[in-house]
């Protein structure tokens, strides 16, 4: 059993990972660290967890664990890891954007590694640092990446995609909280948004002239998942498409093809990415949907320890979605 620490634990994303761990017949969670709960049970932040575990919270840490996660907030990674040093044997997963992009990859002499299994398994099974991918971010991949390494993404790629509102973090905003959000839609950073980098990048790794993105994302009035639509230029057929996407995903553990339309429940509360496409004329339609707390966030963060570790990718993430 390895030993594993978090680090942020009273969010959403910190409440997932202990709920997978705490199952994980791998790894055993050694502390969770909060500033704001030290003493107090992890039950107080994460009612779900009751009869789970009688933890609490810690406010010191083990530096001498085998893996850590942090699950800060944007730009409170580096800063911890400035602040708190870990042993030379200890692996750290990051799912915040600190390290994300090229730029950023290399840390106080820690090299991360872009944490996207279906693009990056074999760099992911020697790194001892991983920079886990944003939700939108992996939707989105997911979506693109066969037509990219098929040099395919000739074109200007169009994508509307909607997030509920665990996508915001648990501390309350104007438009997370329930009045605002409920029989509500809205877009918010048209064009813009932060993830579009670590787009980029994925992308033309595979393809080095690959088009624009132009992404509208959007709140919707559900708590948990992301669904994105994103349609280009296609001269193939829809069943060239599909056997492109199919072949590309052949060895990948939590990515799907349907052959039927797709919809958001068939993945919430699992790791999965589903993937449908569709042809109209001369435009190809490509749906991915996926939790954004679990493959696009906690979920993936453990599938990246499980490689790391050599466990089976699959470990502790035989997770079952409620489509009813």
């Amino acid at each position: 059993m390895i030993k594993a620490g978090i680090i942020g634990g009273s969010g959403y994303t910190g409440g997932e990972l202990i709920r997978i761990l705490l199952h994980h017949s791998e790894a055993e969670i050694d502390f969770v660290f909060s500033t704001t709960r030290a003493g107090k049970t992890l039950v107080t932040a994460h009612p779900d967890l009751l009869g789970s575990t009688e933890m609490e919270f810690t406010g010191s840490i083990n530096p001498d664990v085998d893996v850590v996660f942090l699950c800060l907030g944007h730009g409170n990674s580096s800063k911890f890891l400035k602040e708190n040093h870990f042993s030379n044997t200890t692996k750290i997963i990051d799912l915040s954007n600190d390290f994300r992009l090229q730029e950023d990859a290399v840390f106080e002499g820690m090299k991360f590694v872009y944490g996207l299994p279906e693009l990056k398994r074999s760099d992911i099974q020697k790194a001892d640092y991983i920079a886990n991918p944003g939700c939108f971010a992996t939707t989105i991949q997911l979506g693109l990446l066969p037509l990219a390494k098929a040099g395919l993404l000739t074109n200007d790629v169009h994508i509307n995609a909607v997030t509920g509102s665990t996508g915001a973090g648990v501390s309350p905003s104007a438009t997370s909280h329930f009045s605002w959000r409920n029989n509500n839609v809205s877009w918010y950073k048209p064009f813009t948004h932060q993830h579009l980098g670590e787009i980029n990048e994925s992308l033309k790794s595979l393809q080095s002239d690959s088009g624009e993105l132009f992404l509208l994302p959007n709140r919707g009035n559900f708590t948990r998942g992301i669904l994105a639509t994103a349609y280009t230029k296609f001269e193939g057929s829809e069943e060239e498409a599909i056997r492109l996407y199919k072949d590309f995903y052949s060895d990948a553990v939590f990515t799907h093809i349907s052959e039927e339309p797709i919809y958001l429940k068939q993945v919430v509360n699992t790791n999965n990415c589903h993937i449908h496409l569709h042809k109209h004329e001369d435009i190809l339609l490509i749906t991915s949907v996926t939790d954004n707390l679990l493959k696009g966030a906690s979920g993936q963060a453990v599938q990246n320890m499980n490689l790391m570790f050599g466990f089976e990718e699959s470990e502790g993430l035989q997770l079952k979605a409620g489509v009813f």
